[in-house]
């Protein structure tokens, strides 16, 4: 019985063997084992190793691949360093009292665009005006003794002349005229602090700007040692013109320094892409933050229209300097793979090639390319998902924009 078994057993292994070994190439495929031949043959390329693993395979099964091209021209580029920049205000000012006082009147509105000069606040000044009188007054009193002191001083030395007086009358004279002198300039000292502090009473703006909020209206009490953020009459910020502060990596210090000793360092301040407002370089902080590796930088812009406003965020761009015949392509033609960035250049206008490129920068929805194409050359910008290299293609025209897509014809 059991030899039984093992002759069953064998024949169906024999039957088995040979049914596999007839039908070796379509299980072979199945499996997903090729052969030393097949392998051999279906090898990548260095080129196509260099974009991703998805895109390899058999060329243009369903035919040629439609693809928008762009044709690289060499053209002179700004060369520019982009970063997140802040509006800050030259000179942002908080007015607040020097006596204590009260506020009679206030002559400017909240919010107003005010001149170096104008007077805004004015204080109460009626004590220290009674105060100023007082020590008027009290001048010439002693200006009238200071004269009494020196017709004494005069008759003494003109009595001890003559054998009729005595040196201790003269200089006991001469001395009261000293004390009178000393106490007529103390007048003017306190008539000069207290005008002083007259001239408190009217606050006028010290630089030129826009005005902000004004808690304190006519009738307030101030006073000196208040601390609180009511003690602050109102804040003039200069807005014209107006710093850009942004931070940029250490990298760039060398050729933003070289390019500011060469002379003005141009400097665009762009607000949701539309609003474009140029300045130049300022200054460039004398230190590095070594926490970030940035070093914060400045520019001076002229803001007469105040499209840029305190506080705001922009894109800053530093025009380092223009380069020739830079080589620009679009940034929807570059594609990134293991290697690093390639692009699809068109030969013979229907054969699809893979280049990889160096990028130097991208600026403006450009890539300044440093190696790989040359001016002349026909890229794909539209339709790389379906290429790999060799890949059959033809050009299409671009697609027109989406908001004239199936719009319907006028009426008439």
């Amino acid at each position: 019985m059991r030899l039984v078994r093992w002759a069953v057993l064998t024949a169906v292994a024999v039957v088995v063997c040979g049914v596999a070994w007839q039908y070796r190439d379509h299980l072979t495929a199945k499996l997903g084992f090729d052969t030393p031949a097949s392998a051999a043959e279906s090898a990548p390329s260095p080129a196509a190793s260099a974009q991703p693993q998805g895109r390899r395979g058999r060329l243009n099964p369903g035919g040629p691949v439609p693809v928008v091209t762009s044709v690289v021209s060499a053209k002179s580029m700004p060369i520019l360093i982009e970063a997140v920049g802040t509006v800050q205000s030259i000179a942002s000012v908080q007015l607040k009292t020097r006596i204590d006082s009260q506020i009679v009147k206030v002559n400017v509105e909240e919010g107003a665009l005010v001149k170096e000069g104008d007077l805004l606040f004015e204080l109460d000044s009626r004590t220290l005006r009674a105060q100023l009188a007082q020590i008027e007054a009290q001048a010439r009193k002693d200006q009238a003794q200071l004269e009494q002191a020196e017709r004494d001083t005069t008759r003494a030395g003109s009595l001890l002349t003559k054998g009729a007086g005595t040196a201790v009358a003269r200089d006991t004279y001469y001395t009261a005229q000293k004390a009178a002198e000393a106490q007529l300039e103390a007048d003017e000292a306190m008539r000069q602090n207290i005008l002083t502090q007259i001239s408190y009473t009217e606050i006028h703006a010290p630089v030129s700007g826009r005005i902000g909020s004004i808690p304190n209206k006519v009738g307030t009490t101030l006073r000196v040692g208040d601390n609180t953020a009511t003690a602050v009459l109102a804040t003039i910020n200069q807005v014209d013109p107006i710093f850009v502060s942004f931070a940029l990596p250490q990298v760039f210090l060398p050729e933003l320094r070289a390019a500011m000793a060469k002379g003005s360092v141009k400097v665009n301040a762009i607000v949701n892409d539309t609003v474009k407002q140029s300045g130049e370089m300022a200054f460039i902080e004398n230190t590095v933050d070594p926490a970030t590796g940035t070093v914060t930088a400045k520019a001076r812009i002229p803001n007469a229209n105040e499209g840029l406003w305190p506080g705001q965020f922009v894109k800053a761009e530093v025009i380092l300097g223009v380069e020739t015949d830079a080589l620009g392509v679009p940034s929807a033609a570059v594609q990134l793979g293991p290697q690093g960035p390639y692009v699809f250049v068109v030969k013979d206008g229907h054969t699809a090639e893979l280049r990889p490129i160096v990028i130097k920068r991208t600026q403006g929805g450009e890539a300044v390319v440093g190696k790989g194409v040359a001016a002349g050359e026909e890229i794909v910008v539209d339709g790389q998902l379906r290429l790999v290299n060799g890949a059959a293609v033809t050009v299409r025209p671009p697609s027109p924009p989406a908001g004239n897509a199936g719009a319907p014809p006028p009426r008439g």
